[in-house]
């Protein structure tokens, strides 16, 4: 009677204690969406902290100094990139308004035209015309409420750039004092954290970081080389005379789409070549089609050398966190989800390897 009421307390024990580290990491995942100037400095310090040791032991240079140099490399790169971005994609996409009056004028005639020809037909039921004549309502309708939510993005885009440039400020200062101060802080937790505490917190995270930072790298790696080739590819094609008229803005959405695991470029590519097809632009929809096929043969060249080996997860798993996130998060949650189980398959790796139920219910752990 005493052994059972060991094993169960023990049993007890180890359920409060999983569900207490899943509380845990939820909360700080919360707090880092929250955080989040100060995560991506975190980031930036953890991919900075190779190059400043070797420029610390290749020049001889101070932890400081080192930090400046890169902190000010990088954002001239960075800027650079965000004005031929910002200027190339606000061109675009002015250009892109422009048109759209035409884009709906044309929807609306072939609407027309097809309604007259049912018209003319006497023997269509009522039942059909008033089908057909809602579905031209409704084509205006969205096409009117597109426009105007692509207006009202832009307007509160341009009204959060305040708020985007004070959350810059706050991330510039801590990737400074993240850089800089490196050993006075990791001190600071070991003065202030039990030792034990700090063992496993920094085997935890040194794991973790591990693991997370290259997979985004691989991920990062992948979808750069992804839009990278289209862009080249729809600015030749923009260039000899095919009707491509905003590569950069399509190959934003191409690599956008590619960043979510599973779906992949072709999910675009792919009803952008048939649609093209269909209008007749064939020579267009086979150059797409052709892209798509390199892009996709780099791709699988690439993966297994820089995703597979570090992930170690079913794909199966990868849909499921897929899913769950998109539920909890929207489409920002189709990459969270496969990132949080990354974190949960490093901090559980003892029980999954030990398996789940054996881990909790076994009498002899």
């Amino acid at each position: 009677m005493v052994s059972d009421i060991n094993y169960w307390s023990k049993v007890l024990k180890r359920l409060f204690l999983l569900a207490l580290t899943v509380i845990i990491i939820l909360i700080c995942f919360k707090l880092s969406v929250f955080y989040m100037p100060f995560l991506v400095s975190f980031v930036l310090a953890l991919l900075f902290e190779p190059i400043i040791r070797l420029l610390m032991k290749k020049w001889k240079w101070t932890r400081r100094l080192s930090s400046i140099f890169i902190m000010v490399i990088s954002i001239l790169i960075i800027v650079g990139i965000l004005a031929w971005g910002i200027i190339t994609l606000f061109k675009e996409a002015n250009n892109l308004l422009e048109d759209s009056e035409m884009y709906f004028n044309n929807a609306k005639g072939l609407i027309d035209s097809v309604t007259q020809k049912i018209n003319i037909l006497d023997k269509v039921p009522e039942e059909l015309k008033t089908s057909i004549e809602q579905v031209e309502s409704n084509v205006v309708n969205s096409f009117t409420s597109g426009i105007t939510n692509i207006l009202t993005g832009i307007t509160n885009w341009i009204m959060e750039i305040p708020n985007l440039l004070l959350s810059v400020f706050f991330s510039a200062m801590a990737l400074y004092f993240l850089c800089t101060d490196k050993i006075y802080m990791i001190d600071q937790l070991e003065h202030h954290l039990p030792e034990v505490w700090m063992k496993k917190l920094t085997k935890h995270l040194k794991e973790i970081a591990k693991a997370l930072g290259e997979y985004l790298r691989a991920e990062a790696t992948l979808i750069f080389v992804s839009f990278i080739i289209s862009l080249i590819g729809l600015t030749i094609f923009n260039f000899i005379g095919l009707n491509v008229e905003f590569p950069l803005l399509a190959a934003l959405g191409i690599g956008f789409v590619d960043a979510l695991p599973i779906l992949g470029s072709g999910t675009a590519m792919i009803p952008w070549a048939i649609i093209s097809s269909l209008n007749g632009d064939i020579v267009l929809g086979i150059s797409i089609l052709g892209l798509w096929v390199i892009m996709s043969v780099v791709r699988q060249f690439l993966e297994p050398k820089l995703v597979s080996k570090h992930i170690g997860i079913h794909p199966a798993f990868t849909l499921i966190a897929m899913y769950t996130g998109y539920k909890i998060w929207n489409v920002w949650g189709l990459i969270l989800g496969p990132i949080l189980l990354i974190i949960f398959k490093n901090i559980f790796a003892g029980i999954l390897d030990k398996g789940v139920m054996k881990a909790i219910f076994d009498r002899q752990s």
